[in-house]
């Protein structure tokens, strides 16, 4: 028996996990529908995928909102988790599944996946037999991640990075690490049995003022780790920014160094593919304004060339979005898609540039770390403020960088921090800024800018 089949066994002994039976699940996903791989559609590709956001405590309440997005049409369904169960709390979630259930009121804000178990689970994947997508926030996926493959669950959102550094305050990134190499290798270990398990980095990150060269560098350094554990197929992301011409510019040079770096460490085989979230930031509380931003959001997905679109909801603002209001998300990203025909193709080679440039000086400096192992550099980056994220509530983020926006809304660095943006660049993005004001007005600026589309 491997180490990682050992530490898989100890993993899954759990006592709220329904007994694992090995044999089985790798028979499942050896003959599953290949309409579950994500992996799958993005090869046969005609069009933008459409994925919206959604999680129920019961299964009644899940299976209810897949008929709604079935009905409007959707591309991939999701499968948001509960609180409790991000954080290994598997005692509470159960409770509260149990009170949801008797009760008919949600006590869970997702779907306790684990609770629930993959036979349960599997029922409801296979009778729909469109791919999910499972969202999360886990710092420790294991089990987790295990369930999900067991029930048909064949995308696998998340990273040692995005989603701990976001979400978390004092878990140990380096047990983060440790915990997620578990689960690229998992993925990869399925992989061979069908279509590609397919990964996704989260691209969105804090969503509030962060610059594109940090979310680039963590997207295709969450790549490289799963990449070099076998994974054959992986989403890297962004999030709408606040400029269309920053949204473009990311989009561009993100996915040009995504190829670049799998050729660097001999993974061009690997499929790469890139995923735009709608808007991330605060919602605007006007429903009306709330249904033109996602229509925006919808124009820049075409125009960044995405091969899938996250979407969100005119809801967003005043609570939990209903199943109606994600299926009329849905129904109108799919209507957008349709008719926008014949965008014009934007370039911005000066911007492009800087940004590569500022990507490259970053990447350089994480290769450059004398650990023994990626992961371990980029930890020491991350301890070291090589790599640091603006409104990370992670103890270890040094939160140096300052950010504001300029008179585009493009979100420039103001402060670099140990950030090793290059000089020529960092000259550049101070340009484009009146820095002119005091401390106190420039304050108020970032406050109005981390809450511009409301």
């Amino acid at each position: 028996m491997s180490l990682l089949q050992e530490e898989r066994e100890i993993i899954l002994n759990n006592e709220y996990v329904d007994s694992f039976d090995f044999a089985e699940v790798a028979e499942f996903v050896t003959n599953a529908s290949k309409d579950l791989f994500i992996s799958h559609h993005f090869k046969n590709q005609k069009k933008m995928l459409v994925q919206p956001r959604g999680g129920f405590p019961t299964y009644k309440k899940q299976f209810a909102l897949y008929e709604f997005f079935v009905d409007a049409n959707v591309d991939v369904l999701p499968l948001t988790i509960d609180s409790n169960t991000r954080l290994n709390d598997y005692a509470t979630s159960k409770k509260m599944l149990r009170l949801s259930e008797e009760n008919d009121v949600d006590m869970l804000n997702g779907y306790p996946l684990v609770n629930h178990g993959y036979r349960t689970t599997r029922k409801m994947i296979t009778h729909f037999n469109k791919p999910v997508s499972l969202r999360h926030g886990t710092p420790d996926a294991r089990l987790l991640i295990e369930t999900a493959i067991a029930s048909g669950i064949f995308e696998i959102e998340g990273g040692p990075i995005t989603y701990l550094l976001p979400y978390s305050k004092n878990f140990p990134l380096d047990k983060a690490f440790l915990y997620w190499k578990y689960v690229e290798r998992v993925c990869a270990n399925y992989s061979q049995l069908n279509e590609p398990i397919n990964r996704e980095s989260f691209g969105p990150l804090t969503a509030t003022l962060v610059p594109p060269s940090i979310t680039i560098v963590i997207q295709l350094l969450e790549m490289l780790l799963s990449l070099e554990e076998g994974v054959k197929s992986f989403s890297v992301s962004f999030a709408q920014q606040g400029s269309m011409n920053q949204d473009i510019v990311t989009g561009a040079v993100l996915k040009k160094l995504a190829k670049h770096y799998a050729a660097e460490i001999n993974c061009s085989d690997a499929a790469i593919n890139l995923v735009y979230h709608q808007w991330m930031g605060a919602f605007p509380m006007n429903k009306n304004y709330a249904e033109q931003l996602i229509s925006i959001s919808t124009v820049i997905a075409s125009m960044v060339g995405a091969d899938k679109i996250i979407t969100k909801t005119r809801e967003e603002a005043s609570g939990i979005p209903t199943k109606e209001a994600n299926a009329k998300t849905v129904a109108n990203t799919q209507y957008s898609l349709g008719i926008l025909n014949g965008l014009p193709n934007v370039v911005d080679e000066e911007e492009e540039e800087i940004l590569t440039l500022e990507v490259k000086a970053i990447m350089e400096a994480v290769f450059n770390d004398p650990a023994d192992t990626l992961w371990r550099k980029v930890f020491n980056s991350i301890k070291n403020g090589i790599i640091d994220v603006p409104f990370s509530p992670h103890i270890i983020n040094h939160n140096n960088m300052i950010t504001v926006r300029d008179a585009n809304k493009n979100i420039r660095i103001i402060k670099r921090g140990n950030v090793p943006i290059p000089d020529r660049c960092y000259t550049f993005e101070k340009a484009q800024c009146n820095l002119t004001k005091d401390t106190t007005d420039i304050v108020n600026d970032i406050i109005h800018d981390i809450g511009i589309m409301q």
